[in-house]
């Protein structure tokens, strides 16, 4: 266990403990056929990215972050038989796999042991697996092909800041935009919830078990600039009204007081707002300048009787500066070709993880960002990056930081 409290005031303070997902048999259900429904652009090769993945949980632990692993406190949760059970009745029903099986495939999964039951709610059930146990009654089954699944998986669990954010010394859970993510949030949910570690944190929005949609927002758009400001960005799955929502419940609750809102364009390329700017030191980003440039910008503040203020801001980084209670803020800008500048934005060139504050993690294969960060002053350190990068998230989408040091 870490003796530091779930905390995090900023984007680049000293990471003591980050939440990742080892990408894992979810990921073998991509095929040519499912992948645009799955959210993927391509087929990964599990056996490399998992090698990949783990290059990157071993430099985090080289310096010095502790490294949890959602299935394993997930496995912590459901070795309470009446929590594992409450768990898979949410997650198999009868809309599922059909009123005459939801019975027989929840017995299935609840005779596994802690680890296989998780292993199973992560990378699904189909038909086939399921009668390896035993027959499966109804027409779902009469009429399905051996690979229907049962239960759908979650491949997009290795992107671990999507479902949950934290946020000073509690949590916020992503209502997310689409369907076969939203599973994502309640396991997440659950792990906050039951796991000892986290139980006594207070969540600051998502702890009902309710549909919020359209009011959605994912945790790669949020970015905790400062330690009484976010920003965040209205893009192709945050919602200008799922901003306001939590917005609402943060002023309420006097987490931060200053909200800054980017209109980010709604393009797969800029999917969240950590796709085009990451934070690399207290008072640095590195932004896309291809699309950072011209973004409009509002600055969200607290008044009385539960409203707020909105209001224009001043321009994008400036607005960054304002959000982070900064007197101004300073972006690296790579100053590269546009077709070698747009080649390394979409491989996750700007999507890096701080690990304090000067020192980044980022793909190896985005020579050049990684070069004009170094010549700016920042240490990058570097993972392999073949397959990870196909899946569209680099290391700060693979991560959720729990705990991070408050700045001097």
């Amino acid at each position: 266990m870490s003796e530091h409290a779930p905390s995090v005031r900023s984007e680049v303070g000293q990471l003591h403990s980050v939440l990742l997902h080892r990408p894992g048999a979810e990921l073998t259900r991509i095929t040519p056929t499912n992948m645009d429904e799955l959210l993927f652009d391509e087929l990964l090769w599990l056996e490399h990215a998992q090698i990949e993945h783990d290059a990157f949980a071993d430099l985090l632990r080289g310096a010095g972050v502790e490294v949890l692993y959602v299935e394993e406190l997930l496995a912590e949760v459901v070795a309470d038989p009446v929590l594992a059970r409450t768990l898979v009745h949410r997650h198999v029903t009868e809309t599922t796999c059909g009123p005459q099986a939801v019975e027989r495939v929840r017995d299935l999964l609840l005779a596994c042991e802690p680890r296989q039951l998780v292993d199973h709610l992560i990378s699904g059930l189909t038909l086939e697996e399921a009668e390896e146990v035993g027959a499966i009654d109804g027409l779902v089954a009469a009429a399905g092909d051996p690979n229907d699944l049962l239960l759908s998986p979650v491949v997009n669990l290795v992107f671990m800041r999507d479902a949950s954010a934290w946020l000073g010394e509690g949590v916020v859970l992503s209502p997310m935009s689409r369907l076969v993510r939203r599973r994502e949030t309640d396991l997440l949910r659950t792990v906050y919830r039951e796991h000892p570690r986290f139980s006594s944190s207070p969540v600051w929005f998502g702890d009902e078990d309710h549909d919020a949609y359209p009011a959605t927002f994912e945790g790669g758009d949020v970015l905790v600039v400062g330690e009484r400001g976010i920003a965040i960005g209205i893009s192709e799955r945050t919602t200008p009204s799922g901003i306001e929502t939590l917005a609402s419940r943060l002023f309420a609750a006097g987490v931060v007081d200053r909200i800054l809102a980017v209109d980010l364009p709604k393009v797969r390329a800029a999917m969240h707002l950590d796709t085009i700017v990451t934070q690399v030191d207290v008072d640095t980003f590195l932004t896309y300048p291809k699309m950072c440039r011209s973004l409009r910008s509002f600055q969200l503040t607290p008044r009385g009787g539960g409203g707020m203020h909105v209001e224009d801001a001043p321009g994008f980084v400036p607005g960054l500066a304002w959000a982070a209670g900064l007197d101004q803020a300073h972006a690296i800008e790579p100053a590269l070709g546009s077709t070698r500048a747009e080649r390394e934005q979409w491989n996750d060139a700007n999507n890096t993880l701080a690990i304090r504050p000067g020192e980044v993690i980022a793909y190896e294969r985005n020579v050049a960002t990684n070069e004009i960060l170094e010549a700016a002053g920042i240490t990058v350190r570097t993972i392999p990056s073949f397959e990870l990068p196909r899946g569209r998230g680099g290391p700060r989408c693979m991560s959720c930081p729990v705990t991070r040091a408050p700045l001097p």
